[in-house]
């Protein structure tokens, strides 16, 4: 990055491991390039194809944009509020500060402090924004349908796998007991034997403060003898051609932000069962796009999950109207445009 003259928006990524908040910055700036917006981004583990700024260019950040009053710091932690108030509030920078809140909880007395010394913030559902104090924009996350998109080659489906069966169902994500990884494992362990053209396969890392619960999980399916039929992945290389060679995803979250892996699947034309999580009962429309269960209801997951098993039919269908539904309310350009005018909002003010 040369000069910040013309930049108007600094997102912060204060984070180098992957999550959700990675994969929003890394799909919604390109898109935000794309509208003419000048932005970049700041901070470690994000690819080097996005607009960035160097943490030497900071200083830079006391001269105003061309042609307006201010910039807008674009924060989605903690971590990257405190700064933003800081430089706004003590070093004198002409900053406007922008928060995106995903958290479904109760929010700490330090976080709320956070959020009220805010210009704007911004909620990524209807859920998150019951949970915040001050005035705000629901804006829910989109997905890129350039990148994440239907099955169109042999590589798109289970023969490309070498696994066994016909017909592949999955669970992405870090294997721990927040996602939910264990409830998947016990609902396949249970349905998969009335099930033989299924095969199971989950993806994701397992880091080391949850390498027990990573190593039960294989045990117990080893255990049932069905270690060729559930197949524990680790972290994949790309994971967009796993989502299309699924008939059917499961996202069985005890707890999530937002969660953007239902959109991925859909998007990919794959059908989805959910927990109630996050924002995923505001993604999926239960018995057209998939169904969705309470959160921890082992019981519930598993009792959705069977009747797609039974009918790979009705998990494609169930996939090419997920489809529909992600392409009328969740582009990801839909989701730029609405900030573009948060954004305007704010630097006008």
């Amino acid at each position: 990055m040369s000069s910040l003259r013309d930049i108007t928006v600094i997102a912060p990524h204060f984070k180098r491991r992957l999550s959700g908040v990675t994969s929003t910055v890394v799909q919604l700036v390109p898109e935000q390039v794309r509208l003419g917006r000048g932005i970049v981004t700041l901070g470690p583990g994000l690819p080097d194809s996005l607009p960035k700024m160097r943490w030497a260019q900071l200083p830079e950040l006391w001269k105003r944009p061309a042609g307006g009053r201010s910039r807008i710091w674009h924060a989605r932690r903690n971590s990257e509020m405190l700064p933003g108030i800081l430089m706004r509030s003590v070093l004198r920078m002409p900053l406007k500060l922008l928060f995106t809140s995903a958290a479904q909880r109760n929010h700490s007395r330090y976080t709320k402090w956070l959020i009220r010394q805010m210009d704007a913030v911004v909620a990524t559902s209807a859920r998150s924004g019951s949970f915040l104090e001050v005035p705000h924009t629901v804006i829910r996350h989109g997905i890129d349908l350039e990148v994440f998109h239907p099955p169109q080659d042999l590589d798109d489906t289970i023969g490309a796998t070498g696994l066994p069966g016909r017909f592949l169902v999955g669970c992405f994500g870090r294997v721990r007991h927040q996602k939910g990884t264990d409830l998947f494992v016990r609902a396949m362990i249970e349905l998969l034997p009335q099930h033989p053209d299924w095969t199971a396969v989950v993806c994701g890392r397992v880091t080391a403060e949850h390498q027990v619960f990573g190593d039960e999980l294989k045990r117990a399916v080893a255990e049932a003898g069905l270690s060729d039929r559930i197949r524990f992945l680790g972290e994949v290389d790309d994971i967009k051609p796993w989502y299309r060679r699924l008939t059917l995803y499961v996202a069985p979250s005890r707890n999530e932000g937002f969660g953007l892996t239902p959109l991925e699947a859909m998007a990919s034309q794959t059908a989805v069962v959910a927990s109630d999580a996050g924002a995923y009962a505001e993604q999926i429309v239960a018995g057209e796009t998939g169904a969705i269960v309470p959160a921890g209801n082992y019981d519930a997951l598993r009792d959705a999950i069977e009747p797609y098993l039974a009918d790979p039919a009705l998990a494609e269908e169930h996939g090419r109207k997920g489809l529909e539904h992600v392409r009328a309310s969740f582009a990801l350009r839909g989701e730029a445009e609405a900030l573009e005018r948060v954004y305007s909002a704010m630097i006008n003010l």
